[in-house]
């Protein structure tokens, strides 16, 4: 296991009890609790969640057995409260990609952080809502589901820049009175084309030259319909 101060980096081949503890719907989500809201009790936690208390504390246990949370300070005697010793988990794909275990929990991961965009978004909206979020948030936030031509190489170096941006920022942000807790989910999923089972390069270089020239005379078509027209077009973003 290889660890700093704010993530938890998880081998494969070195963690593989860690990785199948974690490999578990509700120790997922209780440590994303954890790790948004701060220390909490296995009551509070199985509020939440919907779990009963007795469930929630086996389930922290299990995650302070292998050292992704820990016993935080107590309000008083009466109930043990629980941190979190990361705010992330990361891992290799290539290496979890070697064994089934991994493949299982980067799975499990994708679809838990899904769920945490829905929940997320209602969080957000009733916040705002609320009038718990002051009116500079409106045009910072909100979602965006671009499909661009990437190689794989551009690929990594996007998450590379993005990673490294973020740090700068939350960095100079770390004692601002003025920041939030903001969450921030990227993908970055390559998808094949439609039907491509058997397509050889040169059927997709021939495809792709035929979608330049429909696109080319989609183009000319709409301008000469707005030329007609007279008029303009404005589009917006999703």
């Amino acid at each position: 296991m290889d660890s700093d101060e704010h993530k938890r980096v998880l081998d494969p081949e070195h963690d593989t009890a860690a990785l199948k503890a974690l490999t578990h719907p509700l120790r997922i989500r209780l440590l994303g609790l954890l790790r948004q809201d701060g220390p909490a009790t296995a009551s509070e936690l199985a509020a939440r969640t919907g779990e009963s208390s007795a469930s929630a504390s086996y389930h922290l246990r299990v995650l302070a057995k292998y050292a992704f949370i820990a016993e935080a300070e107590h309000r008083d005697g009466r109930e043990r409260r629980w941190r979190a010793l990361h705010t992330v988990t990361s891992w290799s794909n290539e290496a979890m990609e070697s064994s089934e275990a991994g493949r299982a929990f980067v799975s499990l991961a994708r679809r838990r952080q899904l769920e945490h965009l829905e929940s997320s978004l209602a969080r957000h909206e009733a916040d705002m809502a609320g009038g718990r979020l002051g009116q500079e948030w409106v045009e910072a936030s909100g979602i965006s589901d671009l499909m661009p031509r990437l190689t794989a190489g551009s690929l990594a170096e996007l998450w590379e820049t993005i990673t490294g941006k973020l740090e700068e920022l939350t960095a100079r942000d770390a004692d601002d009175p003025r920041a939030e807790h903001v969450v921030l989910l990227t993908a970055g999923l390559p998808l094949a084309p439609q039907g491509s089972e058997g397509v050889d390069q040169q059927d997709r270089e021939d495809a792709d030259r035929q979608g330049r020239e429909d696109a080319d005379l989609e183009g000319r078509e709409d301008a000469d319909l707005h030329s007609r027209e007279g008029g303009t077009r404005e589009e917006g973003t999703s």
